[in-house]
C-alpha cells in the first residue's frame, strides 16, 4: 500500500485503529493503535508495530516475545480512519497465550433474551388493537374506548387533534415522561380510529415497510 496515496485520518491523539488478521484463516487476531511513525516503521520493515497509549512509546509486535507479525497485505476502510492488516503469524497474537485477544464470547443466551423481550414489546400494540376491536363487538358500560365509539367519528377525531396538540406542547417543553406520555396517549387514540375506519393494524405496518424499503433504493 502506498501510504502517500491515501489520507489517512487519525483521530484527535494522532492514532488510528488497526485490525490485526490471520492472511490464511481470516481470523480476527488483535486490534491495537499507530500512529504516523508506527505505520511507516510497519510499511518500511513489513513487521507490524504500533504506539502503546499506556507507554506512550513506539513497539513491535513480538520484538520480546517472538510472536512476529508478518505484513502480507494492508488496507484501509471507506473513511480512511481504520485499517486492516493482514498478517501472517508467528505464534500467538494475544499476551494472555491465546492464539486471537477475541477469545472471551459473550453467551449467545443474552442475545436470545434480549431478541425474546424485543418481539413480546412489538406485540404490544397488536394487543392493544385488539382489545379495542374487542370493546367495539362486546360493549361495557364502564369503558372509555366504548364511550369514544359510541360517540361516533368526530369524537374520535377531535380526541385525536387534542392529543397531537399535547404532544406539541410536551416536546417544546422538552419533558420527555410527558413526550412519552402523550404519545402513547396519540397512539391509542389513532388505533381507536383505525378499529372506527375498518381498517386492520397491518395496513400501517405494510405502509411503513413501503416506506422503509423507499428509503434504501
Amino acid at each position: 500500500m502506498d501510504k502517500n496515496a491515501i489520507n489517512i485520518r487519525y483521530n484527535e491523539q494522532g492514532l488510528i485503529p488497526a485490525i490485526i488478521q490471520d492472511a490464511k484463516s481470516g481470523e480476527v487476531l488483535m486490534m491495537a493503535y499507530m500512529n504516523n511513525e508506527s505505520l511507516k516503521k510497519t510499511i518500511e520493515t513489513g513487521i507490524t508495530h504500533f504506539w502503546s497509549r499506556s507507554r506512550q512509546e513506539l513497539w513491535q509486535k513480538g520484538e520480546t516475545s517472538g510472536n512476529i507479525q508478518y505484513v502480507k497485505e494492508m488496507f484501509v476502510d471507506c473513511d480512511n480512519d481504520t485499517l486492516l492488516i493482514k498478517v501472517k503469524q508467528q505464534g500467538d497474537a494475544c499476551h494472555t497465550g491465546n492464539r486471537s485477544c477475541f477469545y472471551k464470547k459473550i453467551k449467545e443466551e443474552k442475545f436470545k433474551n434480549d431478541l425474546i423481550d424485543a418481539q413480546e414489546k412489538s406485540k404490544i400494540l397488536q394487543d392493544v388493537y385488539d382489545t379495542i376491536m374487542d370493546r367495539r363487538k362486546y360493549p361495557k358500560d364502564d369503558s372509555y374506548t366504548c364511550y369514544l365509539f359510541s360517540k361516533g367519528c368526530d369524537k374520535i377525531l377531535k380526541k385525536v387533534g387534542e392529543e397531537a396538540s399535547e404532544v406539541i406542547i410536551a416536546a417544546k417543553n422538552r419533558e420527555a415522561h410527558e413526550v412519552i406520555y402523550e404519545i402513547a396517549d396519540l397512539i391509542y387514540h389513532l388505533m381507536v380510529l383505525l378499529v372506527e375506519q375498518d381498517i386492520p393494524l397491518e395496513s400501517i405496518f405494510d405502509e411503513l415497510e413501503k416506506r422503509r424499503k423507499g428509503t434504501k433504493e
